[in-house]
């Protein structure tokens, strides 16, 4: 205890630490306030069907994502999901399409170039989300919600405000990048999950109180079952394979240089939380059949307590996986890096031999990484049939928000970490050293 109020009184002493602190928690507090406020021409007070219709599928991610504000009508409905959606199309865009990728490889100018293409795009879909977002306020159960006095002005306005919403939660986020602590995008969608925390620990707290003393024994048991599943994420998160790199020596003059050893990390999970975004999105698209098969096979991509979802959703995120891998991870690309800079892998050739190499011992880790990420994903509907806890409660125990957050406290932590030891201090563990996953919001 001692040494973690030393810690904190340290954090506090470092002047530029502080003020990123104070700046970063005032942005997110005005997030949250702006999450509460509902788009005009809505009853706050009818919004109980649409909170629980935003529960199961792609709408309870995006509502767990934005922290609820989907679910609450609220300015910030959309959250800084549509910058993500059109991040991650310029992302996969630079590596598919060559012109791209070189308008990249330009530098700073190339980034700011993408940069500006990503908020064009995100205007464009965040409108697009927006008008679907108003035909879902308008569907039946939730049309109860809208003011008709409100008449022909709520589809132009909602459209105006969910889009000037989108991009005013962006402009936070960057600014918490440039002036505050950690990714600010990660940030922002962190804290949104985190805000549905309290909720739904209420919520199972209650539900067990009522079953007396048996009742509090399993939700302890929850509990320790949570905090093990968060360590096992973090080393899951923090795993790496180290491929042992030397470098030549080079004599300029009277100097020396290179002759060093050094190691290339290789992730366990370099995908990160993309392949459940995306085993999440294509196991979501039979349910718009539901209404038409009514009871029939669809309603097993509904429920992730199901065995059959919990298959298909596992051979999706694996196949996902090694996708995303294969698209991000360029061993190629690695392997001319390495002879550029004089480098080699003890007992394998430059070149091509090295690429092969790398490329080999990246889908032995990748497969285990894969396997895992997969467990980690269909982990909250076990958790829920084992112990038949609470939907909202068993969200954390696994799956897209664990993952996000564990990632991004990670490297927060990291950056703080970074600031002690550049001014002398210890560090936040008394052994080794905190490894984040550094941009998680590319991962997201």
């Amino acid at each position: 205890m001692k040494k973690f109020l030393t810690t904190i009184k340290n954090i506090w002493s470092i002047e530029e630490l502080r003020k990123k602190i104070v700046f970063t928690l005032v942005l997110l507090f005005i997030y949250r306030l702006g999450s509460y406020i509902v788009l005009p021409g809505i009853d706050p007070n009818k919004l109980g069907n649409l909170h629980n219709s935003a529960q199961g599928g792609m709408l309870g991610l995006l509502d767990a994502f934005v922290g609820g504000a989907f679910s609450k009508a609220s300015i910030f409905a959309l959250g800084i999901m549509p910058y993500i959606s059109a991040s991650i199309f310029m992302q996969l865009m630079t590596i598919l399409v060559p012109q791209m990728a070189k308008i990249q490889k330009e530098g700073e100018s190339g980034r700011k170039k993408i940069n500006q293409w990503t908020r064009y795009l995100t205007v464009i879909v965040t409108a697009f989300q927006a008008a679907a977002y108003i035909g879902y306020l308008k569907s039946p159960g939730n049309a109860e919600a809208l003011i008709p006095a409100f008449g022909g002005l709520f589809w132009p306005s909602t459209v105006i405000i969910l889009t000037v919403g989108t991009l005013f939660v962006m402009w936070l986020g960057e600014k918490i990048t440039d002036k505050g602590l950690g990714n600010g995008t990660s940030i922002i969608i962190m804290v949104g999950i985190l805000a549905r925390l309290p909720q739904a620990f209420l919520q199972e707290w209650e539900a067990r109180t009522t079953r007396g003393a048996g009742g509090l024994l399993i939700m302890l048991v929850e509990v320790v079952f949570l905090i093990a599943v968060i360590m096992g994420l973090i080393l899951l998160v923090q795993g790496t394979r180290k491929v042992p790199v030397n470098y030549a020596k080079q004599i300029v003059g009277n100097r020396q240089f290179g002759g060093a050893r050094n190691f290339l990390p290789l992730k366990v999970n370099a995908a990160g939380v993309m392949p459940i975004i995306f085993a999440q999105a294509i196991l979501f698209l039979p349910t718009i059949f539901t209404g038409f098969t009514g009871d029939g096979w669809a309603k097993y991509f509904t429920d992730h307590t199901n065995v059959v979802y919990m298959i298909v959703y596992s051979v999706c995120v694996i196949a996902f996986t090694f996708l995303y891998t294969a698209l991000i991870f360029n061993p190629k690309q690695m392997a001319d890096e390495l002879k550029r800079n004089n480098g080699f892998i003890p007992g394998v050739k430059p070149g091509q031999p090295t690429a092969d190499y790398i490329g080999t011992i990246m889908d032995r880790i990748t497969l285990p990484g894969a396997v895992l990420l997969a467990f980690v994903g269909i982990l909250p509907g076990i958790f829920q049939v084992i112990f038949g806890m609470q939907q909202s409660f068993s969200t954390f125990f696994g799956g897209t928000s664990l993952l996000i957050m564990v990632g991004v406290i990670l490297d927060t932590l990291q950056q703080i970490e970074t600031q002690l030891l550049m001014r002398q201090y210890d560090g936040l563990m008394t052994s080794g050293r905190v490894q984040g996953r550094q941009q998680v919001a590319s991962g997201i």
